[in-house]
Protein backbone atom coordinates (compact mmCIF):
# COMPACT_ATOMS: atom_id res chain seq x y z
CA UNK A 1 0.00 0.00 0.00
CA UNK A 2 1.38 3.39 -0.96
CA UNK A 3 2.26 5.73 1.90
CA UNK A 4 2.19 9.53 1.90
CA UNK A 5 3.74 10.86 5.07
CA UNK A 6 2.11 8.80 7.79
CA UNK A 7 -1.04 8.28 5.71
CA UNK A 8 -1.81 4.98 3.96
CA UNK A 9 -3.50 5.58 0.58
CA UNK A 10 -6.38 3.17 0.01
CA UNK A 11 -8.07 4.34 -3.19
CA UNK A 12 -8.60 7.29 -5.47
CA UNK A 13 -11.68 9.41 -4.80
CA UNK A 14 -11.30 11.81 -7.72
CA UNK A 15 -8.85 13.59 -9.99
CA UNK A 16 -8.68 16.89 -11.81
CA UNK A 17 -6.20 18.83 -13.93
CA UNK A 18 -4.12 19.95 -10.96
CA UNK A 19 -4.55 17.36 -8.22
CA UNK A 20 -5.77 13.93 -7.15
CA UNK A 21 -7.79 13.17 -4.02
CA UNK A 22 -7.25 9.85 -2.24
CA UNK A 23 -9.05 8.07 0.54
CA UNK A 24 -6.43 7.28 3.16
CA UNK A 25 -6.00 5.92 6.66
CA UNK A 26 -4.29 7.73 9.51
CA UNK A 27 -2.82 5.01 11.76
CA UNK A 28 -1.88 7.42 14.53
CA UNK A 29 -5.42 8.72 14.98
CA UNK A 30 -7.07 5.50 13.72
CA UNK A 31 -9.36 7.30 11.30
CA UNK A 32 -10.12 7.64 7.61
CA UNK A 33 -9.08 10.87 5.89
CA UNK A 34 -8.97 12.35 2.40
CA UNK A 35 -5.62 13.48 1.00
CA UNK A 36 -5.30 15.93 -1.89
CA UNK A 37 -2.00 15.71 -3.78
CA UNK A 38 -0.72 18.20 -6.35
CA UNK A 39 -0.15 16.61 -9.77
CA UNK A 40 3.47 15.83 -10.54
CA UNK A 41 3.50 17.93 -13.74
CA UNK A 42 2.50 21.03 -11.74
CA UNK A 43 4.74 20.50 -8.72
CA UNK A 44 7.53 22.69 -10.11
CA UNK A 45 5.20 25.59 -10.96
CA UNK A 46 5.55 28.12 -8.13
CA UNK A 47 2.23 29.86 -8.86
CA UNK A 48 0.27 26.60 -8.91
CA UNK A 49 1.95 25.40 -5.72
CA UNK A 50 1.02 28.62 -3.97
CA UNK A 51 -2.61 28.38 -5.15
CA UNK A 52 -2.71 24.78 -3.94
CA UNK A 53 -1.48 25.72 -0.47
CA UNK A 54 -3.74 28.78 -0.43
CA UNK A 55 -6.71 26.42 -0.87
CA UNK A 56 -5.54 24.43 2.17
CA UNK A 57 -5.20 27.59 4.26
CA UNK A 58 -8.64 28.81 3.16
CA UNK A 59 -10.33 25.50 4.02
CA UNK A 60 -8.59 25.54 7.38
CA UNK A 61 -9.73 29.08 8.12
CA UNK A 62 -13.42 28.38 7.40
CA UNK A 63 -14.63 26.54 10.47
CA UNK A 64 -18.03 25.06 9.67
CA UNK A 65 -19.61 21.58 9.57
CA UNK A 66 -20.81 22.49 6.06
CA UNK A 67 -17.27 22.92 4.67
CA UNK A 68 -14.56 20.24 4.47
CA UNK A 69 -11.85 20.94 7.05
CA UNK A 70 -8.07 20.63 6.56
CA UNK A 71 -6.06 18.97 9.36
CA UNK A 72 -2.52 18.65 8.04
CA UNK A 73 -0.17 19.61 5.19
CA UNK A 74 3.03 18.05 3.96
CA UNK A 75 5.45 17.50 1.08
CA UNK A 76 6.73 14.22 -0.30
CA UNK A 77 8.95 13.81 -3.36
CA UNK A 78 8.63 17.59 -3.82
CA UNK A 79 4.84 17.27 -4.20
CA UNK A 80 2.70 19.13 -1.63
CA UNK A 81 -0.40 17.53 -0.19
CA UNK A 82 -2.99 18.36 2.43
CA UNK A 83 -5.19 16.17 4.59
CA UNK A 84 -8.93 16.75 4.96
CA UNK A 85 -12.03 15.24 6.49
CA UNK A 86 -13.15 12.07 4.76
CA UNK A 87 -16.86 12.47 4.05
CA UNK A 88 -18.67 9.14 3.53
CA UNK A 89 -21.44 9.08 0.99
CA UNK A 90 -19.79 10.15 -2.27
CA UNK A 91 -20.73 13.30 -4.16
CA UNK A 92 -23.87 14.90 -5.51
CA UNK A 93 -22.78 13.75 -8.99
CA UNK A 94 -23.78 10.21 -8.02
CA UNK A 95 -27.34 11.40 -7.32
CA UNK A 96 -27.94 12.78 -10.81
CA UNK A 97 -30.75 10.75 -12.38
CA UNK A 98 -31.40 8.89 -9.13
CA UNK A 99 -33.32 11.47 -7.05
CA UNK A 100 -36.96 11.77 -6.21
CA UNK A 101 -38.02 15.44 -6.42
CA UNK A 102 -38.30 15.86 -2.64
CA UNK A 103 -34.82 14.47 -2.10
CA UNK A 104 -33.42 16.59 -4.94
CA UNK A 105 -34.84 19.75 -3.37
CA UNK A 106 -33.45 18.81 0.04
CA UNK A 107 -29.96 18.16 -1.33
CA UNK A 108 -29.99 21.34 -3.41
CA UNK A 109 -31.06 23.38 -0.37
CA UNK A 110 -28.29 21.77 1.69
CA UNK A 111 -25.83 22.80 -1.01
CA UNK A 112 -27.17 26.34 -0.86
CA UNK A 113 -26.68 26.56 2.89
CA UNK A 114 -23.12 25.26 2.52
CA UNK A 115 -22.33 27.85 -0.16
CA UNK A 116 -23.75 30.59 2.06
CA UNK A 117 -21.10 29.71 4.66
CA UNK A 118 -18.43 30.58 2.09
CA UNK A 119 -20.12 33.86 1.21
CA UNK A 120 -20.44 34.75 4.89
CA UNK A 121 -16.65 34.44 5.19
CA UNK A 122 -16.10 36.64 2.13
CA UNK A 123 -15.40 33.86 -0.40
CA UNK A 124 -17.01 33.08 -3.77
CA UNK A 125 -16.45 29.47 -4.86
CA UNK A 126 -16.50 29.91 -8.68
CA UNK A 127 -16.76 26.17 -9.42
CA UNK A 128 -19.94 24.89 -7.77
CA UNK A 129 -20.89 21.60 -9.44
CA UNK A 130 -22.14 18.19 -8.25
CA UNK A 131 -18.66 16.65 -7.95
CA UNK A 132 -17.59 19.44 -5.58
CA UNK A 133 -20.55 18.86 -3.25
CA UNK A 134 -20.02 15.97 -0.83
CA UNK A 135 -22.74 13.83 0.76
CA UNK A 136 -22.39 13.12 4.47
CA UNK A 137 -24.40 9.94 4.80
CA UNK A 138 -23.59 9.85 8.52
CA UNK A 139 -26.18 12.55 9.20
CA UNK A 140 -29.97 12.23 9.03
CA UNK A 141 -31.21 13.63 6.77
CA UNK A 142 -28.16 13.55 4.53
CA UNK A 143 -26.07 16.72 4.76
CA UNK A 144 -24.12 18.34 1.92
CA UNK A 145 -20.63 19.77 2.37
CA UNK A 146 -18.82 22.03 -0.07
CA UNK A 147 -15.28 21.10 -1.13
CA UNK A 148 -12.55 22.03 -3.62
CA UNK A 149 -11.79 25.72 -3.17
CA UNK A 150 -9.06 25.64 -5.80
CA UNK A 151 -10.94 28.23 -7.87
CA UNK A 152 -12.28 30.23 -4.93
CA UNK A 153 -11.71 33.95 -4.72
CA UNK A 154 -12.17 36.60 -2.05
CA UNK A 155 -15.34 38.55 -2.79
CA UNK A 156 -13.40 41.77 -2.26
CA UNK A 157 -11.17 40.81 -5.20
CA UNK A 158 -13.91 39.55 -7.52
CA UNK A 159 -15.24 42.91 -8.64
CA UNK A 160 -12.55 43.47 -11.28
CA UNK A 161 -11.21 41.39 -14.14
CA UNK A 162 -9.78 38.03 -13.18
CA UNK A 163 -8.75 34.81 -14.89
CA UNK A 164 -11.80 32.89 -16.11
CA UNK A 165 -12.03 29.64 -14.18
CA UNK A 166 -14.72 27.09 -13.48
CA UNK A 167 -16.70 24.46 -15.35
CA UNK A 168 -18.53 25.94 -18.38
CA UNK A 169 -21.88 24.21 -17.83
CA UNK A 170 -22.19 25.77 -14.37
CA UNK A 171 -20.67 29.21 -15.02
CA UNK A 172 -22.80 32.34 -14.83
CA UNK A 173 -22.57 34.54 -17.94
CA UNK A 174 -20.84 37.38 -16.08
CA UNK A 175 -18.24 34.90 -14.84
CA UNK A 176 -17.69 33.33 -18.25
CA UNK A 177 -17.48 36.59 -20.17
CA UNK A 178 -15.86 38.76 -17.49
CA UNK A 179 -18.51 41.45 -17.83
CA UNK A 180 -17.92 43.86 -14.98
CA UNK A 181 -16.87 41.42 -12.28
CA UNK A 182 -19.05 39.05 -10.30
CA UNK A 183 -20.09 38.19 -6.75
CA UNK A 184 -21.84 35.43 -4.82
CA UNK A 185 -24.75 35.50 -7.27
CA UNK A 186 -22.50 33.65 -9.73
CA UNK A 187 -22.54 30.75 -7.26
CA UNK A 188 -26.35 31.08 -7.03
CA UNK A 189 -26.49 30.61 -10.80
CA UNK A 190 -24.40 27.43 -10.45
CA UNK A 191 -26.72 26.20 -7.70
CA UNK A 192 -29.62 26.71 -10.12
CA UNK A 193 -27.89 24.49 -12.69
CA UNK A 194 -27.18 21.83 -10.06
CA UNK A 195 -30.79 21.85 -8.87
CA UNK A 196 -32.16 21.58 -12.42
CA UNK A 197 -29.80 18.66 -13.04
CA UNK A 198 -30.82 16.87 -9.81
CA UNK A 199 -34.50 17.19 -10.73
CA UNK A 200 -34.31 16.27 -14.42
CA UNK A 201 -31.11 14.24 -14.83
CA UNK A 202 -29.75 16.72 -17.40
CA UNK A 203 -28.25 20.20 -17.51
CA UNK A 204 -30.47 23.12 -18.53
CA UNK A 205 -28.18 24.08 -21.41
CA UNK A 206 -26.34 22.11 -24.11
CA UNK A 207 -23.12 20.20 -23.57
CA UNK A 208 -21.03 21.86 -26.28
CA UNK A 209 -17.66 23.52 -25.77
CA UNK A 210 -17.09 26.60 -23.64
CA UNK A 211 -17.76 29.13 -26.41
CA UNK A 212 -20.97 27.45 -27.64
CA UNK A 213 -22.28 26.76 -24.16
CA UNK A 214 -21.64 30.15 -22.61
CA UNK A 215 -23.10 31.91 -25.66
CA UNK A 216 -26.26 29.82 -25.28
CA UNK A 217 -26.44 30.68 -21.57
CA UNK A 218 -25.93 34.38 -22.15
CA UNK A 219 -28.43 34.64 -25.01
CA UNK A 220 -31.26 32.57 -23.56
CA UNK A 221 -33.90 34.92 -22.21
CA UNK A 222 -36.00 32.04 -20.84
CA UNK A 223 -34.24 28.98 -19.41
CA UNK A 224 -35.86 25.60 -20.10
CA UNK A 225 -38.81 24.62 -17.93
CA UNK A 226 -38.94 21.68 -15.53
CA UNK A 227 -40.95 18.87 -17.22
CA UNK A 228 -44.50 18.91 -15.87
CA UNK A 229 -44.62 15.14 -15.39
CA UNK A 230 -42.11 15.38 -12.52
CA UNK A 231 -44.81 16.83 -10.30
CA UNK A 232 -42.57 19.65 -9.08
CA UNK A 233 -44.48 22.71 -7.75
CA UNK A 234 -44.73 25.62 -10.18
CA UNK A 235 -42.92 27.78 -7.68
CA UNK A 236 -39.77 25.68 -8.10
CA UNK A 237 -39.87 26.17 -11.87
CA UNK A 238 -40.15 29.93 -11.42
CA UNK A 239 -37.36 29.90 -8.84
CA UNK A 240 -34.97 28.06 -11.17
CA UNK A 241 -35.80 30.37 -14.08
CA UNK A 242 -34.88 33.27 -11.80
CA UNK A 243 -31.68 31.60 -10.59
CA UNK A 244 -30.60 31.03 -14.20
CA UNK A 245 -31.28 34.61 -15.27
CA UNK A 246 -28.63 36.37 -17.34
CA UNK A 247 -28.99 39.44 -15.11
CA UNK A 248 -27.64 38.75 -11.59
CA UNK A 249 -30.16 41.25 -10.24
CA UNK A 250 -33.02 38.94 -11.28
CA UNK A 251 -31.64 35.97 -9.33
CA UNK A 252 -32.15 35.20 -5.64
CA UNK A 253 -29.61 37.57 -4.11
CA UNK A 254 -28.01 35.08 -1.73
CA UNK A 255 -27.45 31.33 -1.58
CA UNK A 256 -29.40 31.35 1.70
CA UNK A 257 -32.41 32.95 0.00
CA UNK A 258 -32.24 30.38 -2.80
CA UNK A 259 -32.09 27.47 -0.33
CA UNK A 260 -34.91 28.85 1.79
CA UNK A 261 -37.07 29.31 -1.33
CA UNK A 262 -36.39 25.73 -2.44
CA UNK A 263 -37.70 24.38 0.85
CA UNK A 264 -40.60 26.84 1.00
CA UNK A 265 -41.77 26.30 -2.59
CA UNK A 266 -41.19 22.56 -2.31
CA UNK A 267 -43.47 22.26 0.70
CA UNK A 268 -40.69 22.00 3.29
CA UNK A 269 -40.89 18.17 3.41
CA UNK A 270 -37.12 17.91 3.65
CA UNK A 271 -36.48 21.08 5.64
CA UNK A 272 -33.48 20.61 7.96
CA UNK A 273 -34.01 20.98 11.67
CA UNK A 274 -33.14 24.49 12.75
CA UNK A 275 -32.48 23.54 16.37
CA UNK A 276 -31.94 20.38 18.37
CA UNK A 277 -33.53 21.89 21.52
CA UNK A 278 -37.07 20.72 22.42
CA UNK A 279 -39.89 23.20 21.94
CA UNK A 280 -41.86 24.55 24.93
CA UNK A 281 -44.86 22.44 23.91
CA UNK A 282 -42.79 19.23 24.02
CA UNK A 283 -41.37 20.13 27.44
CA UNK A 284 -44.88 20.94 28.72
CA UNK A 285 -46.32 17.66 27.46
CA UNK A 286 -43.42 15.71 28.95
CA UNK A 287 -44.02 17.35 32.34
CA UNK A 288 -47.70 16.35 32.23
CA UNK A 289 -46.79 12.73 31.40
CA UNK A 290 -44.32 12.58 34.29
CA UNK A 291 -46.91 14.07 36.67
CA UNK A 292 -49.60 11.56 35.61
CA UNK A 293 -47.24 8.58 35.86
CA UNK A 294 -46.13 9.70 39.33
CA UNK A 295 -49.73 10.13 40.46
CA UNK A 296 -50.72 6.67 39.22
CA UNK A 297 -47.73 4.99 40.90
CA UNK A 298 -48.49 6.80 44.16
CA UNK A 299 -52.13 5.63 44.03
CA UNK A 300 -51.07 2.01 43.38
CA UNK A 301 -48.66 2.00 46.31
CA UNK A 302 -51.44 3.12 48.63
Amino acid sequence: MRKLGRYLLEGRLGAGSFATVWKAYDPELDTDVAVKVLADNWASNADVRERFLAEARLLRRISSPRVVRVHDVGVQDDRPYFVMDYVPGGTLAEKIGHCRPAEALHLAAEAGYAVQVLHDTGVVHRDIKPSNLLLDAGRTPTAVLVADLGSAKQLADASGLTVTTGTPAYMAPEQAFQTGGFDGRADVYALGVVTFELLTGRKPFGSGGRATLTTEQASTSSPPAIPSDLGVPNGIDRLLRAALSVDPGDRPQTAQAFADALLSQGGGEWAPARSSRPTRLVVWLAAIVVYLVTAVLTWLVR
